[in-house]
């Protein structure tokens, strides 16, 4: 097992090396990737991965707390039943990603691309989506309670069934949504009616 601690690497290629069950503390990578990698059940905490490439790795099983994953490349990587607690993964793409299973625990998901991303039943409290992209998400019976959805693409999106009471949807177009039996609070249904040409004294 490989353990990095303390380290800062820059420009590095991980992709050929075997990382399973690795831990990662306190670490800066920049611009490094791993590519196609074998990352499974590695864990990272306090770290920072700032433009790094891990289209095709395999991360599922992995745990991350407090680490910071900035701009960087997830394409068509593995996150199978990964982990991410207080994470900050601001600008971020996730396409084509497989994150069935993933556990997030409150954190910063602003500006991520999480297009067609499988979040149906997931427990998402008080997850930041300030400005992110889930448009054609699945998040049926997701429990969005206190997110902040500000401005957050949702065209297509699937939220029925959804707990969407407490979240910001300011800026949220509502008629690109499908939320039959989604569960919202006063303020968001007011919203809802609004986009629809209601008005409401």
């Amino acid at each position: 097992m490989v353990q990095y601690q303390e380290q800062q690497y820059e420009g590095i290629n991980y992709s050929r090396e075997d990382l399973r069950e690795g831990e990662f503390i306190r670490c800066t990578f920049e611009r490094c990737t791993f590519t196609n990698g074998s990352l499974e059940e590695i864990m990272t905490s306090e770290c920072r991965f700032i433009e790094c490439d891990f289209q095709g790795a395999l991360l599922n099983g992995s745990i991350h707390t407090e680490s910071a994953f900035i701009n960087c490349n997830f394409i068509e990587a593995n996150l199978f039943v990964s982990k991410f607690s207080n994470c900050k993964m601001t600008g971020s793409d996730f396409s084509k990603a497989k994150i069935d299973g993933i556990t997030l625990v409150q954190g910063d998901w602003s500006y991520t691309n999480l297009r067609q991303a499988r979040l149906e039943k997931q427990d998402l409290r008080g997850v930041r989506f300030y400005e992110a992209d889930l448009s054609d998400a699945n998040l049926q019976k997701a429990d969005l309670r206190d997110c902040d959805l500000t401005r957050a693409i949702l065209a297509h999106a699937k939220l029925q069934g959804a707990d969407l009471r407490g979240a910001n949807m300011d800026g949220v177009d509502f008629k690109a949504l499908v939320v039959k039996g989604a569960r919202m609070d006063r303020d968001q249904a007011l919203s809802f009616l609004r986009s629809y040409g209601a008005k409401v004294d």
